[in-house]
């Protein structure tokens, strides 16, 4: 399997390369040459489903012993021996907990494997790389905990200054590891987002530096996540809708990618908060820029979805010139359109979109509380609300519920209030030194502190 640039000029990769370079050099993000198809579902444990998705991705690159293998780590560190359990919410509606992992939230399902991942190709290689990427809460999480062991990498995390959850920064900021560094930026997730993709553009430091990414701009991210959607198909069996709460795009797309590789999914059911740039895309078409307002789901709090670059390009026909001149449009404008036969081929037969205020979202919580006894995060609130519009008698509705209740303890307390207890290995999380640094919003500044480390 070969891997080419969304933005068409980069050098065309293997898995090992594209996994340690994250972005692309022409600022595009690789996408596998083709969609390869799994037919049928293989039966077995979840980390033997993963490794026969993952097979035709790493091709030569990983035999498939070793990738085996390194499933069987990353998915050992679950707390429930289904890694990703569905439970029923209502009649037709399930939901599957994507948070059992030691972050509590859906990234882990990626980012555990990924460092794995990392620390095999670096080792293979002699080589050692500084990963920088950006958070809106639960990648930085559970990008420190994926690698604050690994000897061949260094990371550095940014994040919006108090735009995260209590939660979400102690569990970056008290990681006591010589090869961990957090950064609170002075601006919005966007602006995170921006500093890294700037500063991989920048060739000569991040060839100084021997930058990679665990954003969901690493392909390898996006890719451990579609193992979860064939598990649903697995577990529910025959044709389901899913609903994603989406920030930056790459969980759904995930899905999407399920379903081009055989898994029978029929509609994908995009969900936004209030900041719901990709609701109204999926409206009118077009993708239009406004401010990012502070909500209860922060890590949906996001107006520009990177990895809705990858669908762009399918949408393209593959054509990555078009795609670089549509993005560079749209950061100068603010502004994105598709055209009609674009969006009737590619959106209109799989994606619907609900956007659901915070006002929705605690009514949801409560609702879901009271009705079942259950307490679930925002974000999975988010989701459910989106759900229940879509739902359909006949068709089994799958919600992914990202995060565990107790990331976000001061909304659920809200809405219900019962104060969801943190699990027992992070029992402690509130007593432990908070190690990070604030820096403005400037590129220059942040390149100075990451030279200056390690």
């Amino acid at each position: 399997m070969r891997y080419v640039s969304t933005r068409g000029s980069a050098p065309v990769l293997g898995f090992a390369d594209v996994v340690l370079a994250g972005l692309a050099t022409d600022g595009g993000l690789y996408v596998p040459e083709s969609w390869p198809t799994l037919n049928p579902i293989p039966s077995g444990s979840y980390p033997e489903l993963a490794a026969s998705v993952f097979a035709p991705y790493v091709g030569q690159d990983i035999d498939n012993a070793t990738m085996l293998r390194l499933c069987e780590e990353a998915y050992s560190t679950f707390r429930h021996p289904d890694v990703v359990p569905i439970v029923d919410l209502e009649p037709g509606h399930h939901l599957m907990e994507l948070f059992h992992g030691p972050t509590l939230a859906f990234k882990d399902v990626a980012l555990q494997l990924l460092g794995r991942l990392f620390d095999h190709i670096l080792t293979q290689r002699n080589e050692k790389v500084t990963i920088v990427g950006a958070t809106s809460g639960d990648t930085g999480t559970a990008a420190i905990d994926g690698v604050k062991h690994c000897a061949n990498i260094n990371i550095v995390i940014l994040y919006p200054h108090g735009r995260v959850s209590d939660v979400q920064r102690r569990q970056m900021t008290t990681v006591d590891s010589p090869n961990v560094r957090t950064v609170a930026i002075d601006g919005t997730f966007d602006d995170c987002q921006d500093l890294v993709k700037a500063m991989f553009n920048d060739a000569p430091f991040r060839e100084a530096h021997n930058l990679s990414a665990v954003n969901s701009i690493n392909w390898a991210r996006v890719m451990a996540q579609v193992v979860y959607y064939f598990e649903a198909t697995r577990k529910l069996g025959g044709v389901i809708d899913v609903t994603v709460p989406t920030g930056n795009f790459g969980n759904v797309l995930s899905g999407w990618i399920a379903k081009q590789m055989g898994a029978p999914i029929r509609h994908l059911i995009v969900a936004s908060n209030e900041n719901d740039i990709l609701t109204r895309f999926f409206s009118s078409q077009s993708m239009d820029v406004t401010g990012v307002n502070p909500t209860l789901s922060p890590s949906m709090d996001i107006q520009v979805s990177s990895n809705f670059e990858r669908l762009l390009f399918e949408m393209n026909n593959r054509d990555g010139a078009m795609t670089a001149a549509q993005l560079s449009r749209f950061r100068e404008r603010g502004s994105l359109s598709v055209e009609p036969d674009q969006y009737n081929t590619w959106i209109a037969p799989t994606f619907r979109a609900a956007r659901a205020s915070d006002h929705d979202t605690l009514a949801t919580i409560r609702s879901v509380h009271e009705q079942f006894n259950m307490l679930i995060d925002p974000h999975t609130a988010v989701g459910v609300k989106a759900a229940r519009e879509f739902a359909e008698e006949g068709i089994p509705m799958l919600t992914m519920a990202t995060a565990h209740p107790a990331k976000f303890p001061d909304a659920v307390e809200r809405a219900t209030g019962e104060r969801p207890a943190l699990p027992l290995h992070l029992a402690n999380l509130f007593d432990l030194p908070e190690h990070t640094t604030q820096l403005p919003n400037d590129l220059g500044t942040v390149e100075a502190f990451v030279a200056a480390q390690f």
